[in-house]
């Protein structure tokens, strides 16, 4: 199989290792597209072989070469790339979000539908070990017809405040975090009870970040960004991307090329994205539930319990325990000293009966051995299996939708019905 990459930013790595480690014998990299030279150097240099590159506008042209391509551009010109590569009758694997809007929704969706080429939208939390735990019991009928869930994610200020100082803070680029993050999130509600969202509700606020919230603290005369500025290497908000050799070739050595600032200050002024986020979902067959994320935790984890006709079921999750006021100044030490902290827990209530923790199987690598089993599907294609983990464009769509509900209800003050066809406000 013969690979093109467009979108050469630090999440195509993992593709790009994976066709040059050990899934090298399912395919090739033919041809890469980005608007950065540096960029496509710094991949040049990693594949350590001349490789065709063009530029976005040379797209068409560069879809000759290959047979499929990974798409891991800014999310809000995701389906520009996907729906003119599967015209084209060419294999696509996206990132998540899918897309940012309703409407691209719908250009995916029949472009999928007339395409010879299939469509995979990674998403790698279904692969993790305890997700996929979830999603067995459920199956299985463990706690009954599940009724309700409730979900909550904590980012903490590393990871959080890392989307307030990159292009994420555009709501016009990423379609903010209830589309970039919490589709990962939607996503799993949907898979793990297996249907689709028919209502939604939301409230959201930027309550921490942003230039009118530090105004309101007394945080006053902040840099524009991180770089050269006085407090760098003192202020944890600063990103100090000398500090990691990737980040400097990828952003900091490119940015002459395209003017992209990747190391905003997250009290700056131009963030149009929430950092708070409440959503109330319907589902078809009746479930309700109840999720929210929070953007400026101390540590960062998740929570989500299931309640069900038979029992309750519920998985907490710590994976940072706490924030060390270094980590953003240098990113290569972060995790290392507070790892001791991170844990997962599944326990399984009954009606009737003692709680059950149920054991979760590791294995190795990234996510616990998750993310291996996700390029297995990508690059192998997907086995027998009885959990559905890979996902096609459908799942894609039915995770944005909620997004994109959510911040039409959170914009309005009104619920919005889902439907078909895409979303209308249901007064």
């Amino acid at each position: 199989m013969r690979y093109a990459f467009v979108g050469l930013g630090h999440r195509a790595q993992m593709y790009v290792d994976a066709l040059l480690g050990a899934w090298s014998d399912t395919g090739e990299i033919v041809a890469l597209c980005d608007p950065n030279r540096t960029r496509l150097q710094y991949y040049l240099d990693r594949i350590g072989r001349d490789v065709p590159c063009f530029a976005p506008d040379d797209f068409g042209k560069m879809l000759g070469l290959a047979d499929a391509v990974v798409v891991a551009t800014v999310d809000a010109t995701h389906a520009r790339y996907v729906v003119e590569a599967l015209d084209a009758g060419k294999d696509v694997v996206v990132e998540k979000p899918l897309c940012t809007t309703a409407e691209d929704c719908a250009a995916i969706a029949a472009a999928a539908e007339r395409s010879t080429g299939r469509l995979i939208v990674t998403f790698n939390y279904r692969y993790s070990p305890r997700n996929s735990a979830v999603r067995r019991l459920i199956a299985d009928g463990a706690i009954g017809d599940v009724t309700s869930v409730h979900f909550s994610w904590a980012l903490d200020t590393i990871h959080g405040a890392d989307y307030f100082r990159r292009w994420h803070r555009d709501r016009a680029t990423s379609g903010g975090l209830l589309v970039h993050k919490a589709t990962h999130h939607f996503d799993l509600v949907n898979w793990w009870i297996d249907d689709a969202a028919a209502s939604v509700y939301a409230q959201t606020s930027l309550r921490f970040y942003g230039a009118g919230n530090a105004r309101a603290r007394g945080l006053a005369d902040r840099p524009v960004r991180a770089f050269d500025a006085p407090g760098l290497g003192t202020d944890p908000y600063l990103l100090d991307m000398s500090a990691d050799p990737r980040l400097k070739r990828l952003y900091l050595d490119a940015e002459h090329e395209d003017g992209y600032i990747r190391d905003q200050d997250v009290f700056g002024e131009g963030v149009t994205i929430d950092d708070n986020m409440s959503v109330l979902v319907r589902y078809e067959r009746g479930t309700l539930l109840t999720y929210s994320l929070n953007a400026h935790a101390p540590a960062e984890g998740y929570r989500v319990c299931f309640n069900g006709t038979a029992g309750r079921l519920e998985l907490d999750v710590v994976e940072r325990a706490w924030t060390p006021p270094h980590a953003a100044i240098d990113p290569t030490a972060s995790g290392k000293e507070h790892a001791e902290g991170v844990s997962e827990r599944l326990v399984l209530h009954r009606h009737w009966q003692r709680p059950e923790e149920i054991a979760i199987e590791q294995g190795a690598g990234a996510h616990g051995g998750g993310d291996a089993l996700l390029l297995d599907d990508v690059f192998r294609g997907p086995s027998e299996d009885p959990l559905a983990r890979q996902a096609g464009y459908r799942a894609g769509v039915a995770s944005v939708m909620i997004g994109v509900s959510a911040n039409l209800s959170a914009a309005t003050g009104a619920p919005v019905g889902l439907t078909a066809g895409g979303t209308r406000t249901a007064g």
